[in-house]
């Protein structure tokens, strides 16, 4: 059993115990969660929403907030001396399944 769920704006693939990187969430690990926005479920039937399947839900729980690997972003202009050197780490959640609930 599988659904599509949407969650702050991108969508995501959810089967029960697993394991997603999305976008982070202001909650503590061990927090949990519920996505409303199902736009798919799938338990042998499939059901398809127009946007959304209505009653549908997934649970899920915040694992850990870590950072994404380092991101160089370097501007420059030549022969102006112009050069900018700047790095990013981009935040980001994991959230574990939980019950999905069509």
């Amino acid at each position: 059993m599988y659904a599509l769920v949407e969650f702050k704006g991108k969508q995501y693939k959810a089967e029960k115990g697993a394991l997603l990187k999305v976008d982070l969430i202001d909650a503590q690990p061990g927090t949990a969660i519920n996505i409303d926005k199902v736009l798919m479920v799938s338990d042998g039937s499939v059901k398809i929403g127009s946007p959304y399947v209505t009653g549908a839900k997934v649970s899920a729980t915040v694992e850990s907030h870590e950072k994404d690997d380092k991101v160089i972003v370097f501007k420059y202009k030549p022969k102006k001396d112009y050069r900018r050197k700047k790095g990013h780490r981009q935040g980001y959640s994991i959230i574990k399944i939980g019950d999905i609930s069509a």
